[in-house]
């Protein structure tokens, strides 16, 4: 087995593990965090009737304006303010945060902290 399909079986089995306990119901719905090179995205998920509640990400308009780079921490942390402001429009406090295959640090840390210091509890 070369390296990069050691890397992607591990990340599957890393996201496995971490998404088995975690599903988004209407009380406490799913924070999903997705990084990229250039961007970054979240949306908050109810995993049982299957549709996203809000979204926010580095690409739009108003995030953008504010960054030089939509794939840093600098942006990891706005994204972070701006999802937990659209959850307290829509009236949701409690999520259940979904890093993915992602390590929680660096650009995930930031983006949880920023959350939750804005107010949403996980």
């Amino acid at each position: 087995m070369d390296h990069q399909q050691r890397k992607w079986e591990t990340r599957n089995r890393r996201k496995m593990r971490v998404r088995q306990g975690i599903e988004g119901t209407p009380e406490r719905p799913r924070l999903s965090f997705y990084r990229g090179l250039k961007h970054t995205h979240a949306q908050i998920i109810d995993d049982i009737a299957g549709r996203t509640l809000c979204a926010a990400s580095t690409v739009q308009k108003e995030i953008r304006a504010l960054l030089k780079s939509g794939g840093n921490r600098q942006a990891a942390q706005i994204l972070g303010e701006k999802i937990a402001e659209t959850a307290k429009k829509a009236g949701i406090t409690k999520v259940v945060f979904d890093r993915s295959w992602y390590r929680y640090h660096g650009r995930v840390k930031v983006f949880a902290d920023a959350a939750r210091k804005a107010g949403l509890q996980f």
